[in-house]
């Protein structure tokens, strides 16, 4: 069986140390029916990425990686949606090795097509955080098109924050996004993606929320829940709904007397599961390349790394563990020439 290289891990190290990621060669996946074997060339890098290293311990090497964009190769026995030769975009799953390698099987049935207006490492920025700010906002929260009322976005400058106010400022016209952020410059950042008003997080947030909101928020996304929920339920309206994406608090019943229901969000729960809807994905990022292509949701990346390797992997997962990282981290390019 042919091989090509990869990045992985054998134990949970610190990303400073040079075993942390290492450069490999590993052998290509057997395609199973709905799968499209990916030829990569670009892939991004998440909180998650970081998160499964440090806490995940293989039995033998791991490859991570939860965002790619690339060219299908091959296809599996069953496969509509795509043919070899088409460009995709895509985030994979926790539970079969990821996009840090040269060729990755995926199944189509989370795999969009690739924006034609955007390289191959823009492309690579959007589909987790793109998939997730889908979710929380459409499927958690329930909003709609005729939905109005207030969003309040805490992290509004991570990758899925500021994929959440574009696809806010599109979609959702008559709901008032109060975007967190740490300073001025962050701040304006956030305006230019579409927040309507923004407060410092550094800050009493509950006053400040409460400024621009009196009656309290309508709808809390949250990336930084945990030991916030006193404040939570100071700035949500009774009857609110907040969806998280962290580990978060272990109690939510201080939300109770105010019937604040409390959602999790997990975009890898379809593709884990294989729900019934786990196509749903696909038609989501299908829809995202509409609007990047229509200019109205750009690629949040803030720094591309070359070539993808284990030392500017390593550089990358230490920029996301600093936690001071704003938008997305991509690689781009192999130091081995794909096949």
């Amino acid at each position: 069986m042919s091989t090509h290289a990869a990045v992985g891990y054998h134990d949970s190290l610190p990303a400073s140390d040079p075993a942390s990621l290492v450069d490999a060669q590993v052998e290509r996946t057997e395609l199973r029916p709905h799968d499209l074997l990916v030829r990569v060339e670009a892939v991004s890098v998440n909180p998650i990425d970081t998160k499964q290293r440090l806490q995940v311990r293989p039995d033998g090497l791991r490859v991570l990686g939860f965002d790619a964009a690339g060219t299908v190769e091959a296809v599996g026995d069953e496969v509509t949606l795509f043919a070899p030769g088409d460009e995709v975009f895509y985030a994979g799953v926790t539970n079969r090795p990821g996009s840090n390698q040269q060729f990755q099987a995926v199944d189509e049935r989370i795999v969009g097509r690739r924006p034609r207006n955007v390289s191959f490492a823009d492309a690579a920025s959007l589909p987790l955080t793109s998939l997730t700010a889908w979710e929380c906002l459409f499927d958690r929260l329930g909003l709609t098109a005729a939905s109005s009322g207030h969003l309040l976005v805490i992290g509004a400058t991570g990758g899925v924050g500021a994929v959440m106010l574009q696809l806010a400022e599109v979609l959702l016209p008559d709901v008032q996004v109060i975007a967190t952020a740490s300073d001025d410059e962050r701040g304006a950042w956030v305006r230019r993606l579409g927040a309507d008003h923004v407060v410092n997080h550094r800050g009493d947030l509950v006053e400040q929320v409460l400024r621009v909101a009196p009656g309290g928020v309508d709808w809390v996304f949250s990336s930084h829940s945990q030991g916030q929920i006193p404040a939570y339920v100071d700035l949500t309206r009774a009857g609110g709904h907040i969806v998280a994406i962290d580990n978060g608090p272990a109690d939510v019943t201080p939300l109770k007397p105010k019937s604040i229901s409390w959602h999790w969000e997990s975009m890898f729960t379809r593709a884990l599961f294989q729900t019934p809807d786990m196509i749903e994905q696909h038609f989501i990022l299908d829809r995202l390349a509409d609007l990047v292509e229509a200019g109205q949701v750009q690629p949040t990346t803030t720094a591309v790394l070359r070539p993808i390797n284990a030392a500017n992997l390593r550089d990358a997962h230490a920029r996301i563990e600093s936690g001071r990282t704003a938008g997305k981290l991509v690689l781009e390019g192999w130091e081995t020439p794909l096949p």
